[in-house]
């Protein structure tokens, strides 16, 4: 492998994936039209443009729920309180170019259908990776989850919604020291796994982040609530993202010849380098950093593989 601290980064991208459904800007009268309960929280802005307050929780849960059902058909979705509300586009883009390092071994042709077994580490309350994977490219997801509340979330959703069931199934990781170890079981393959790890180190961290995407959003920021904002596993642990990948790298040299490609978001470039140290450590056979952008906001994902192009076609 070469040293990837040594790479370049890729150009920065402006744009969602050419895939992504949610290129556009909003729609607010046919989000409205799909999923009335939306009505309530849309106003027109100071531009004279259909908005809601994304600082609202249960307006962004509620623009959530609609996009799921206009763009995936996922008819009834919800989550609990306090867990984290993702921004469905960005989640999208995560699967797209995922898809791309798939389609990379395999003619740059997408592999889609039930064949393609995806390995969602840590799934969530909300289900998002699964219920977007399954309904763009017919996949197959294994959703993990330490967390016994977003588990049963997750399965209410998948019991509310026939079509994604089939397949979508969750499973509990029973040690919480864990992340692949006892998530992946013997004679199990997966094209690939997923991950939206815990970005922070502490509680307070999480909370100054909180802070700013509020001052960002023009809003009062002095005591702001997690409300939908994510819980303790979503949003941090001992570390930040920089532990919790390293692990996962470690880990992953134990399952490295039943999974095709694994791969990590990463919030910030910065953390990059040290993620590079334990690749090398590894030695992993190929590194790739795939960089995104959701307008002004720029994201990447890190992917890794021990096998040789050959081996990691899907059958």
């Amino acid at each position: 492998m070469k040293n990837p601290k040594k790479k370049n980064f890729p150009a920065q991208k402006t744009n969602l994936h050419p895939r992504n459904l949610h290129r556009e800007r909003y729609d607010f009268p046919t989000l409205c039209e799909t999923s009335p309960e939306l009505k309530a929280f849309v106003f027109r802005n100071q531009w004279g443009d259909d908005s809601i307050d994304f600082a609202e929780p249960l307006a962004v849960k509620a623009l959530n729920s609609a996009l799921l059902k206009h763009f995936y058909q996922v008819e009834h979705w919800d989550i609990p309180e306090g867990y984290l509300c993702p921004p469905i586009p960005g989640r999208a883009d995560y699967l797209h170019y995922l898809a791309d390092v798939l389609a990379a071994d395999h003619g740059y042709q997408v592999p889609r259908g039930q064949n393609v077994c995806i390995l969602d580490v840590g799934v969530g309350a909300n289900c998002i990776y699964p219920l977007i994977g399954q309904h763009a490219y017919g996949w197959r997801f294994t959703g993990t989850e330490v967390d016994a509340v977003a588990l049963k979330s997750a399965g209410a959703v998948i019991k509310a919604n026939p079509q994604a069931a089939k397949n979508i199934r969750l499973r509990q990781q029973q040690d919480p020291n864990k992340i692949l170890k006892g998530a992946i079981k013997s004679g199990e393959h997966y094209a690939a796994t997923m991950c939206n790890p815990p970005f922070h180190r502490s509680a307070e961290d999480a909370l100054s982040g909180t802070r700013r995407k509020l001052t960002n959003l023009g809003r009062d920021a002095s005591a702001p609530v997690l409300n939908f904002g994510g819980k303790a596993g979503e949003l941090w642990c001992e570390g930040g993202e920089v532990a919790f990948i390293t692990k996962m790298i470690e880990e992953s040299e134990s399952f490295a010849k039943q999974v095709g490609w694994f791969t990590s978001l990463v919030s910030r470039q910065e953390n990059l380098p040290a993620i590079y140290e334990a690749l090398e450590e590894v030695e992993a056979l190929d590194v790739r950093t795939i960089e995104m952008s959701q307008g002004q906001k720029v994201s990447r994902f890190i992917a890794w593989t021990f096998l040789p192009e050959n081996k990691r076609k899907i059958r």
